[in-house]
């Protein structure tokens, strides 16, 4: 039990750099050691098996959860929440199509081209309304996603409070199978970097690396100009000096917590030594934690673009758009554990007709890279939780002729 404590409680990071290290020398001076790879097979046939429930059940339990806030400002705050995760996963499917990149994937070549949207459409109806047993087995997101919907508005509209806690409370024993099987990331990362090491050579760190920036870089134009531009628009007035205290404040611990969830106490008190009203971030910075995650809506599409680009297909602009709707829908539905937002990648995947074979070994590369790519992530998403609560509550407080308390540098 000791070993087990001091395993969990030691820095996953750190145990998923130490894996990626051993993974890649042992791929290179004993490739022909194949029970290696098969650790990384099993990592990912665990992620897999777990996956298609953990959607349905979280977007079910969001659903069902749901608040309905009062007054035009809730209504303001969850547009800015729904509307910036639109244009993160837009300007990601942008910057994928003129920077493409393509990763080691196995048995790529069995997948072709979904046709055209006509086509797509009529595969997507099709799955939506198949049989969700059947959806939930055969990993069919699309219909996991569309029933996961009807089963939580029909638990919010019966609003049976024993039936809504048992659906959270799986929804927490869901999570927790999910952490627990993260907590094995660092040997399922030494498999899956042996096999890809033994069998592209350390070619593909530079194809991570391209990952890495793109996932990155997409995350500094949502977080350094379009949210700020955004804020801008509303306030009329410069939104950097905001955007300074939310990132030194909360986006810093963020970035080394990694869990907006663990954020929330820190995003409170900065709200409150911002002159918020508590009735309105008391809401706000709970709901923002759960479906304003910017950072998450970058990384589901871009990791879905280099699978299509690694395997051959062609995505249109009308694609595009649907691909960055229901990418908007599956970043609100991230889990609050660390990588949550990778597990919706098979979603998005789905679209294109790319199996859950393939998706989930992009899932597993995304473990190899969430060594940076889970920080920048949090921090964008927790930062701006507080960045725009503050904005919608200035902008109304101005709108209502009532004073207007900036702080610090803001006021300037």
């Amino acid at each position: 039990m000791n070993i087990i404590r001091k395993w969990t409680q030691s820095s996953l990071i750190l145990k998923i750099l130490i894996g990626l290290v051993i993974g890649a020398v042992l791929g290179i001076l004993v490739p022909q050691w194949k029970i290696i790879g098969f650790v990384g097979d099993i990592f990912v046939s665990a992620l897999k098996a777990i996956a298609p429930i953990l959607v349905f059940v979280l977007v079910a339990s969001a659903i069902s959860q749901a608040k309905s806030g009062d007054g035009s400002k809730f209504r303001m705050i969850i547009i800015l929440y729904l509307f910036t995760n639109f244009l993160a996963a837009l300007i990601s499917i942008i910057a994928c199509h003129f920077y493409p990149v393509s990763i080691h994937l196995n048995a790529a070549g069995n997948v072709t081209d979904p046709g055209g949207i006509g086509d797509v459409v009529g595969d997507m109806i099709l799955k939506i309304f198949s049989n969700p047993l059947n959806s939930l087995m055969e990993g069919e997101y699309l219909g996991i996603l569309f029933w996961s919907i009807v089963f939580g508005v029909a638990l919010k509209v019966v609003a049976n409070d024993t039936v809504n806690e048992f659906i959270v409370g799986f929804s927490d024993v869901c999570t927790k199978v999910v952490d627990f099987i993260i907590q094995f990331a660092p040997i399922g990362v030494m498999g899956l970097v042996f096999t890809s090491v033994s069998q592209s050579g350390l070619s593909i760190f530079s194809q991570y690396g391209e990952a890495i920036l793109l996932i990155v870089g997409g995350i500094a134009v949502v977080g350094f100009i379009i949210n700020p531009l955004i804020g801008c628009i509303i306030l009329k007035r410069n939104p950097y000096s905001l955007l300074r205290i939310c990132l030194r404040e909360s986006g810093i611990t963020a970035f080394f917590s990694r869990s907006s969830a663990a954020n929330i106490p820190i995003n409170l008190r900065l709200c409150e030594r911002l002159g918020l009203d508590k009735d309105f971030y008391s809401i706000t910075i709970p709901l923002g934690s759960t479906i304003n995650t910017n950072g998450a809506a970058v990384t589901i599409a871009v990791m879905t673009l280099i699978t299509c680009h690694t395997i051959g297909i062609s995505v249109s602009i009308p694609l595009a758009i649907i691909l960055a709707l229901v990418t908007t829908v599956a970043a609100c539905c991230a889990s609050g554990v660390i990588g949550g937002s990778l597990l919706l990648i098979p979603l998005t995947c789905s679209l294109f007709g790319i199996s859950q074979d393939i998706s989930m070994q992009v899932v597993a590369v995304g473990f190899i890279i969430s060594v940076i790519q889970d920080s920048f992530e949090t921090g964008l998403n927790s930062s701006y939780d507080v960045f725009f609560t503050a904005v919608t509550e200035y902008y109304y407080r101005a709108k209502n002729s009532k004073p207007v308390k900036y702080m610090g540098e803001f006021a300037k």
